[in-house]
């Protein structure tokens, strides 16, 4: 009776599996499909060491049991030159093998290179450009903006299948994990710096997106959806999202950004076009010193006195209209200097 139910236990959770999506084995993009099937060929290429380990685990135990009178018994058998042999070169030939497909995947699926492909066999047609969408991990939310569009999303992604679609992320607070494994692998949002992923989607659907990295309490509520459109349900999205009469302005941003869970899909109708570079460069709120305006600050002089009056004065004019023309008079005023620098180093011994 206990053996019929143990059974029955296994042909039940057999057909509850069955019915399950595993959609990192079956993805809908085309990045996602060639991670999967890299998946498999290691999987593959790793049970060739561990099933002979397992089925001979079974028959030496079973064979060399006490009871079996036929099996040879050589308490002091210690060494085997064939079996070494056998023990270390099939294992060796599988990690070169398993190191030469990850060395090829590795460069040919960089997050960071364009999409060449649409499928296998199906190159990008010339003239198709990528969707570009800018993403700002957030506590805890996903801000997606489309530039050339001129809309913006929290919570929310679409694109057209069979389109590439380029993914520029960074964060606002710590570090983040953005995946949809159904589109391709994860890739980390990081503040104060750009990362980029390259993908594409095939087939029409709505897909889960998250936050894979822990980032605080609001993590597992750091969820998304991502809508694969055909091109006329993408422009019926963006009309959609363009009916809004939200702006997403720089105050807008600042209250956004605090922590927040659970927040509902948000439509945006019109963004700031700066402030993607104020939530990379981590200076949305005001009076406060940019990432780039800081390396410049350091081009033109660096710590000291000097130093310090010339965050000063960047500071004062961070959310100036037109900063570029003080860097610029800056970089004049120093231009003599860094030329009698750069005069002394070619005439002194060390620049000889």
């Amino acid at each position: 009776m206990k053996k019929q139910i143990g059974l029955l236990a296994v042909l039940a959770a057999g057909a509850v599996l069955s019915g399950c999506d595993l959609v990192v084995i079956n993805p809908s993009g085309d990045i996602a499909t060639q991670e999967s099937q890299l998946i498999g060929y290691s999987t593959l290429l790793m049970l060739l060491v561990i099933v002979p380990v397992m089925l001979l685990t079974v028959f030496f135990a079973w064979h060399y049991r006490a009871s079996n009178k036929k099996a040879t018994y050589e308490p002091e058998w210690n060494h085997s030159i064939s079996l070494e042999i056998v023990i270390w070169t099939l294992p060796l030939a599988i990690i070169i093998t398993l190191a030469g497909l990850t060395w090829v995947a590795t460069h040919r699926l960089n997050p960071y290179d364009p999409v060449t492909r649409i499928a296998r066999d199906t190159p990008v047609p010339e003239g198709v450009e990528p969707l570009v969408v800018k993403v700002v991990a957030m506590d805890w939310k996903w801000l997606f903006i489309y530039p050339e569009e001129g809309v913006a999303s929290i919570n929310e992604m679409a694109a057209p299948v069979n389109r590439p679609i380029e993914l520029q992320l960074t964060s606002t607070t710590v570090m983040n994990s953005f995946y949809i494994p159904a589109l391709a692998g994860q890739i980390y949002a990081m503040p104060g710096m750009q990362t980029e992923l390259n993908a594409v989607i095939n087939e029409a659907g709505d897909y889960e997106g998250f936050s894979a990295n822990y980032s605080g309490a609001g993590f597992s509520h750091m969820r998304f959806v991502f809508h694969g459109l055909d091109d006329a349900g993408f422009e019926n999205w963006i009309d959609t999202v363009r009916q809004s009469k939200l702006e997403l302005d720089r105050d807008t941003f600042v209250t956004l950004e605090q922590p927040s869970e659970k927040v509902p899909v948000t439509h945006y109708s019109n963004i700031d076009p700066e402030l993607w570079d104020l939530a990379v460069n981590l200076c949305f709120e005001p009076s406060t010193l940019c990432h780039d305006d800081m390396m410049m600050v350091d081009a033109l002089g660096g710590g000291g006195l000097e130093g310090l009056f010339m965050r000063e004065q960047f500071a004062d004019i961070c959310t100036a209209d037109d900063p570029v023309a003080f860097l610029s008079r800056i970089a004049e005023e120093r231009k003599p200097q860094a030329l009698a620098a750069h005069s002394n180093s070619q005439t002194s011994p060390s620049g000889l």
